[in-house]
């Protein structure tokens, strides 16, 4: 919608176009896209230590993206700012659960909607070194991402590799507007990860059933895959997901339903077939609080996207209120969450430690493993260990102040803030990036929602 170019683009691929409709032959679609799109790709990050592959048997977890809000135990909720923005990208820094830095962890709306941009890409760049999102409302905004990027990694490295990453969504039904459109094509000529995601409530934006919303679901995503690769073939994509219901009797969304997992469990079949990385949803809800119903429904969620192969997961960690608020124990309990399902899905290991031969003839009927030299070897990380859970009796637990999870929550993520160190940056790119960003908001009035 309102991108001309994206109309000749399609007519001289030989897509039939009236006004601005498109509609494409049988298999035309999925041939461009098989011909050059990559199943795997790197996303590089600012330490190498921290670059990721994705595609392939990997999966990448990924905050939450885009609320508005933000919640703790103290304040309640209230209205994002920039230093929220700042205190999330920390947080996820910190997290050894969460391999990825994400993008608008909560939106900083005390800074001008249209220069809140570079301060969201300049935080992942300064207090992390984990890989980031550019910002994907519009070409502009994605161009600015990208020369923020080329002075971190230099314009040569940028062009010939990945170190963005960003999401189209498609307005469901049927609609990919200028401005998704618009970051689409500057990303994917630039050799930037792009994952086309139709945006869907099952019964208002797609039919009411799994089989119609995954059929919908799949037009608009080999339409837009298509598109990064007409740009530029050999461009990195991945077919994404956000999809869930709405309540029959409100028609307010609903998360964590059996509904929605089918469809990350459709998709991801999908996606396999078309032969690309596969782009999903992580621990989403509607709950107001850190609760048993946040838990549940996140965890639903979470667990079938991992399940399912997902390639990258996003709001892994924080998502509260249907994606309005972004809440800080929810995030700390998600990214311990994150960190167990990564151990989940390493598989069992079968080395000759792993099974343990020696302890078995060791301990023999009717003893007890505790003392024995095997467990003593491995006793450190035998399991996992949970930093939010407690395992403690009542009484040690009672003794200890009684807190539930959320409280416990509450002051580990404190103490994480309190002790951050940012990792090292080079005094110039730094100097740089804060010089670009001040000349390109003084060229511009201020624009407030």
């Amino acid at each position: 919608r309102d991108d001309a170019e994206v109309l000749e683009i399609f007519r001289q691929a030989g897509a039939d176009i009236k006004g601005e409709r498109v509609r494409f032959e049988r298999g035309m679609c999925r041939q461009i896209i098989q011909a050059s799109a990559p199943r795997e790709f790197t996303q590089h990050a600012r330490n190498p230590l921290n670059t990721v592959r994705i595609g392939g048997s990997n999966t990448v977890f990924g905050p939450t993206f885009g609320p508005p809000f933000v919640h703790d135990l103290d304040g309640g909720r209230r209205y994002a700012t920039l230093s929220d923005q700042q205190n999330f990208v920390k947080l996820a820094y910190l997290s050894p659960g969460l391999h990825h830095s994400g993008g608008v962890l909560s939106e900083p709306v005390d800074i001008p909607v249209n220069k809140r941009h570079y301060d969201i890409v300049y935080s992942h760049i300064r207090y992390s070194d984990k890989p980031f999102f550019g910002s994907m409302l519009g070409a502009e905004r994605a161009q600015d991402s990208l020369a923020m990027a080329k002075l971190v990694f230099g314009d040569e490295f940028v062009e010939k590799n990945t170190v963005l990453y960003s999401v189209s969504n498609v307005n469901a039904p049927l609609v990919l507007d200028a401005t998704m459109s618009g970051s689409l094509k500057t990303y994917a000529r630039h050799n930037q990860a792009v994952a086309v995601s139709p945006f869907i409530l099952s019964g208002a934006m797609s039919p009411c059933t799994v089989a119609g919303t995954l059929s919908q679901l799949f037009a608009e995503v080999l339409g837009g895959l298509c598109l990064v690769q007409l740009v530029r073939p050999g461009a990195p994509c991945l077919f994404g997901t956000f999809a869930s219901a709405i309540s029959m009797q409100s028609g307010a969304p609903t998360f964590g339903t059996p509904e929605g997992s089918k469809i990350i469990f459709g998709a991801a079949k999908l996606a396999r077939r078309l032969g690309v990385p596969y782009h999903s949803m992580g621990a989403l809800n509607a709950s107001k609080l850190p609760d048993a119903q946040a838990a549940y429904e996140g965890a639903l969620t979470m667990q079938s996207a991992l399940l399912a192969g997902a390639n990258y997961i996003i709001h892994a960690a924080g998502w509260l209120e249907g994606g309005l608020s972004m809440g800080y124990e929810k995030f700390v309990i998600d990214a311990d969450r994150a960190a167990a399902m990564a151990v989940f899905a390493q598989g069992i290991d079968l080395d000759e430690n792993q099974q343990a031969m020696d302890a078995i003839r060791e301990v023999g009927p009717g003893g007890h493993y505790l003392g024995c030299d095997h467990t003593q070897r491995n006793f450190r990380d035998a399991f996992y260990r949970s930093q939010v859970a407690d395992y403690n009796s009542f009484e040690q637990w009672s003794s200890d102040g009684a807190l539930d999870q959320a409280q416990k929550a509450n002051g580990i993520w404190k103490k994480m803030l309190h002790e951050y160190e940012p990792p090292a940056i080079d005094p110039a790119i730094d100097e740089a990036l804060l010089d670009f960003m001040k000349r390109r908001k003084d060229s511009m009035p201020d624009l407030h929602a």
